[in-house]
């Protein structure tokens, strides 16, 4: 058993201390280490079914290095039920909840190092956990539940912040968080099985590679599952322009559900209940995308630097869209993108949706400030939006939609207020626009 001086002993940063790791978490349960830097050259599995209870500690001054493959951490637990008390087999309660992480920094050694991977566990806990350097930060994988991740830095990695890897798992917080220069995205769900995410109070930024696959600071990408019931609020989320097709969020609601298809018929989904609220977001090329999601209230953010646009809807249903402010800033004139961004506001082939109270002005390259195309059942009232060339609102080719009561004012640019293009049965109501376009 590794206690006191032995743990000092191991952290000089040449010994290999994967085997005495594991085998202290599996007799002791909990292990507190002390400063220093400890070594990895494999995996460390805690395996909570055989080991029971875990908890690794630190007081922020021990550092794992990870020269293996694969995560420096996997937890593995048997919890194959939901979050439901009567799905919670005893053996999860008396010998495997809440395994945690606090107060410890983990560093990659390997380009294929992760930080910490969770499969089957109930209550994984991270809390003060450093994770620099890796591929993945945090790694969710199969299924888990009640997932709380809180007050950590995922800085720097190469691969994903906090990554929900076609992982079937419903309640996960992620609180109070820096998720930043992740060159895969900082939060990112891809396929599986998710519900009732929530990120929170966190600053999630530069999480683009600028070279590689698209991506974005947070991605909800439901190709072939189904992700929905996700709550972003209050974050700053921002950067980075130069990677391409970068977004700050990005919701992919395109998704697939056998159970669905059970009951209805058709398995393909619109997914989201999404809602963004109480964000600043700026600085990539498109601030907020939706495409092909059902459900999705945007309300009360700041957007600005939208290198292509601020605001991207395609193919969406339900989207409501309000008070938000999308402003050119001249003290955000930095960085030589002087006149280069574009902002803007586009719903494309969109249903349902309502666009209203908002703030738009200093768009700039675009065929219109704010754009409907193709829209049906739409209504577009009470906005502000100002100070941009060329179309300030475009309805083009749109059916049964309601503009009313915008305020359409170019100051000293030359633009035409309000523009209508084709369509049919759209009731027009009182706009303000200069007078030389009544």
């Amino acid at each position: 058993m590794v206690r006191g001086a032995d743990w000092e002993a191991l952290g000089d940063g040449v010994k290999d201390c994967a085997e005495a790791l594991e085998g202290a978490l599996a007799k002791e349960g909990g292990v507190t280490l002390p400063r220093g830097v400890y070594r990895l050259t494999r995996t460390v599995t805690i395996d909570l079914e055989k080991g029971g209870f875990a908890a690794l500690s630190g007081d922020g001054t021990a550092r794992l290095v990870m020269e293996g493959e694969g995560p420096a951490l996997h937890f593995r637990g048997t919890h194959d039920g939901t979050a439901s008390p009567a799905t919670v087999k005893d053996r999860v309660w008396e010998r495997e909840r809440t395994p945690s992480v606090t107060g410890i920094e983990i560093v990659g050694g390997n380009e294929a190092a992760d930080g910490i991977e969770a499969t089957g566990t109930m209550q994984l806990t991270l809390d003060r956990v450093v994770v620099r350097g890796c591929r993945h930060a945090v790694h969710l994988t199969e299924r888990n539940r009640n997932v709380l991740i809180a007050n950590c830095h995922f800085y720097h990695n190469r691969g994903i912040g906090v990554f929900y890897d076609n992982v079937n798992l419903h309640q996960s917080n992620i609180v109070g968080c820096h998720i930043s220069y992740n060159g895969g995205g900082g939060v990112v769900s891809r396929g599986g099985n998710v519900r009732n995410l929530h990120i929170g109070t966190c600053d999630i930024e530069g999480n683009h590679a600028e070279e590689g696959e698209a991506t974005a600071n947070v991605l909800i990408d439901c190709t072939g599952g189904s992700t929905g019931e996700v709550a972003i609020t209050g974050c700053t989320i921002q950067h980075s322009r130069n990677a391409p097709d970068s977004a700050n969020i990005r919701v992919l609601g395109r998704g697939f559900d056998e159970g669905v298809g059970k009951r209805i018929g058709v398995a393909e989904t619109m997914e989201g209940h999404v809602t963004i609220t109480g964000n600043v977001m700026s600085d990539v090329q498109v601030n907020l995308h939706l495409v092909g999601a059902r459900g999705v209230t945007v309300a009360g953010n700041t957007l600005w630097q939208g290198m292509m646009q601020d605001v991207l809807v395609e193919d969406c249903r339900s989207v409501v869209m309000t008070g938000n402010s999308m402003d050119r800033n001249p003290r955000y004139v930095v960085n030589e993108t002087k006149d280069t961004e574009r902002n803007g506001v586009v719903f494309r082939n969109c249903e349902g949706c309502i666009f209203a109270d908002n703030a738009v002005s200093g768009v700039r390259g675009q065929e219109a400030a704010v754009d409907f195309v193709g829209c049906r059942r739409t209504q577009v009232r009470g906005n502000t939006v100002l100070d941009s060339p060329g179309v300030l609102l475009r309805i083009k080719d749109c059916r049964r939609c309601l503009i009313s009561d915008n305020l359409l004012d170019a100051g000293k640019e030359e633009a035409k207020g309000l523009e209508v293009l084709g369509g049919t049965d759209n009731q027009m109501g009182s706009n303000w626009v200069p007078p030389k376009d009544r």
